[in-house]
């Protein structure tokens, strides 16, 4: 008898996304069969960051969670960040305080300072600190990724104001 699949349907990055996942198959697993690179599994204990997607507008570890539970969900991976072009506040930030080196925690970074802005509009550093301790930049690029948080900051106040 062969693995069990679970039809499964939802909405990732704005579009009806319908697939077939295996019982044991994680969120990291089917993003990757559908060609989403962003998020990626690197410590597969839910330590590290590097597999955070959004669903329903929460962060969680991609390669925790079982593919399955995406049903009738939406989900938000780095690639549904920017819009007609243009890239968010958060990702011009970090390009800009150059916050990243090899990138490969770069998306579960920029996901979860979305998170905490969207919560917490102007949080203090130790806000910042604390809500990130959960992302593991193995290049050391922390100051440059707490600059971009508070760059990012600016940058949205000031995309709400053109508004």
């Amino acid at each position: 008898m062969g693995p069990t699949k679970t039809a499964i349907h939802f909405i990732l990055n704005g579009t009806k996304v319908s697939a077939e996942v295996g019982n044991n198959q994680n969120i990291i697993e089917l993003l990757n069969q559908l060609n989403f690179r962003g998020a990626r599994e690197s410590c597969g204990q839910g330590l590290c960051g590097a597999c955070t997607v959004l669903i329903d507008d929460v962060a969680y570890s991609g390669c925790l969670e079982f593919a399955a539970m995406l049903d009738g969900k939406t989900v938000r991976t780095i690639e549904g960040l920017e819009k007609d072009g243009v890239l968010d506040p958060i990702q011009e930030a970090f390009i800009e305080a150059g916050a990243f080196q090899c990138g490969f925690c770069t998306p579960g970074f920029i996901l979860m300072i979305g998170q905490l802005l969207d919560k917490h509009p102007n949080p203090s550093e130790d806000q910042v600190r604390h809500y990130l301790s959960g992302n593991l930049c193995r290049c050391g690029a922390y100051p440059e990724i707490i600059k971009a948080v508070f760059l990012a900051i600016e940058k949205r106040k000031v995309a709400n104001q053109s508004l």
